[in-house]
């Protein structure tokens, strides 16, 4: 009868292992992010300043900015204004522009977070190909 029962219980075990493991119990299916809308580009406005003049407020013009889309001043993300899908401004600072020299100006369309199962899906971020500004 003892071996009776250590069977049953192996058995059961075995079973219950093997419904829990084919229902998908351990994975988590999930949606990979899709690339993002790329940002491109056209004008910067000024094209360029001169170092060690005050702060200015710096347009740029392109296409496929997003409303969350931000200016990148020599790599540094910038406070940036959404005047329509096609303009951005920030305000870049004196001190961005005490040392003459190129800076490369990029537009980083930020990602955003999934909705579904395990937060999966949504898109990656995405950033222009860089315009370079003068600092003469």
């Amino acid at each position: 009868m003892k071996h009776l029962m250590k069977r049953s219980a192996v058995v059961l075990l075995t079973a219950l292992s093997a419904f829990t493991l084919a229902c998908g119990y351990s994975s988590k299916a999930t949606t990979p992010a899709t690339a993002g809308t790329l940002p491109t580009i056209a004008t910067l406005a000024p094209a360029s300043a001169t170092h060690g003049d005050a702060a200015f407020v710096l347009t740029v013009t392109g296409t496929n900015f997003s409303t969350t889309a931000v200016i990148n001043f020599g790599g540094v993300e910038q406070t940036t204004n959404q005047v329509s899908g096609t303009q951005l401004t920030a305000t870049i600072s004196a001190a961005d522009i005490a040392n003459a020299g190129t800076v490369a100006v990029t537009v980083t369309n930020p990602a955003i977070t999934g909705t579904g199962a395990y937060g999966s899906g949504g898109t990656l971020a995405e950033t222009s190909g860089p315009m370079n500004f003068t600092i003469n």
